[in-house]
C-alpha cells in the first residue's frame, strides 16, 4: 500500500513534474481539476498529502483554509503551489506545511517531498486503524464487567463488538492483550459512538506512557507491512 495524495490543479505541466516525483517515493496521486470538486473530496476522503495550485486555480488559495476546516483532512500535510500572487507567508498562514514555487523543477519537487515524507508517514500512523479481533474486557462506571471483541485498533481508540448495551458517552476501563505480544494493556476510554447494532467506538483517554509505547510499537510494526518503503526512509 502507498501513501495517498490529492493534487487540486488544472495545470498539466505541474502534474508532469509531480507524478514521477511522487512515484519515486511511493506516493500515489489523485488529480482533481476543480476547486469545488476538490473540496468535496477533502470532505469525505482522507489523504496523507494535499497539493493545492493556489494561484492558477480560481479560489485555490482559500482552499487551504477550507481544507483545514474539514474533519477528514484537518491535519493532512498540505503543499501550496504558488505563482507570484500568494506570498509564502500567506500560504503558511492559510494552513500550508510546505510551499512549492512555479515553475516547478523536478529537483525542487524531489527535495520538498523527501523532506515532507516523515510528516506524511507520521500522519498515516496517527489515523492508521488496524483490523484485529481480540477479546476485550470492558468495565462500566458502576463496576459491571462485560466481554467484547475488538474489530479495529488505533493509537487513539478502538472499535468493539458486544452483545450488551453500554451507556452513551460513558467512561469505561478496557483490558486486552495485543496479539503476538506479551503486552497486556489496561486503558481508560470514553464511548465516542454507537451504531445500535452492537458495535461502539472508544476514544482512549489518560493512557499511561508505558501502555502508549507498547501500543504505538505494536501498530508501527503492522503499519510497516503496508508502507515498508516509506517507513524505511522514515527511520533513517
Amino acid at each position: 500500500m502507498k501513501l495517498e495524495s490529492l493534487l487540486i490543479s488544472r495545470d498539466p505541466s505541474l502534474l508532469g513534474v509531480l507524478e514521477p516525483t511522487l512515484e519515486k517515493v511511493s506516493v500515489a496521486i489523485e488529480v482533481c481539476p476543480e476547486r469545488e470538486a476538490g473540496l468535496g473530496l477533502l470532505a469525505k476522503t482522507k489523504y496523507d498529502a494535499v497539493i493545492i495550485d493556489c494561484d492558477d486555480l480560481p479560489g485555490g488559495s482559500s482552499l487551504l483554509e477550507d481544507m483545514r476546516a474539514t474533519r477528514s483532512n484537518a491535519k493532512s500535510v498540505a503543499f501550496a503551489v504558488l505563482n507570484g500572487k500568494t506570498t509564502t507567508l500567506e500560504a503558511f498562514q492559510k494552513g500550508a506545511n510546505f510551499v512549492l514555487q512555479k515553475p516547478l523543477t523536478p529537483l525542487h519537487a524531489s527535495r520538498c517531498f523527501n523532506a515532507a515524507l516523515n510528516f506524511m508517514v507520521r500522519e498515516r500512523r496517527r489515523y492508521f486503524r488496524y483490523p484485529v479481533e481480540i477479546p476485550v474486557q470492558i468495565t462500566l462506571p458502576k463496576g459491571q464487567k462485560l466481554a467484547g471483541t475488538s474489530t479495529n485498533l488505533s493509537e487513539g481508540g478502538m472499535a468493539v463488538r458486544i452483545a450488551a448495551k453500554v451507556p452513551k458517552d460513558a467512561e469505561v476501563e478496557l483490558r486486552f492483550t495485543l496479539p503476538a505480544s506479551s503486552a497486556s494493556l489496561q486503558l481508560k476510554g470514553q464511548i465516542a459512538w454507537m451504531d445500535g447494532g452492537g458495535n461502539f467506538g472508544v476514544r482512549f483517554i489518560g493512557v499511561p506512557q508505558s501502555s502508549q509505547y507498547q501500543l504505538d510499537k505494536w501498530l508501527s510494526d503492522r503499519l510497516q507491512r503496508e508502507l515498508p518503503h516509506q517507513l524505511a526512509r522514515h527511520s533513517t
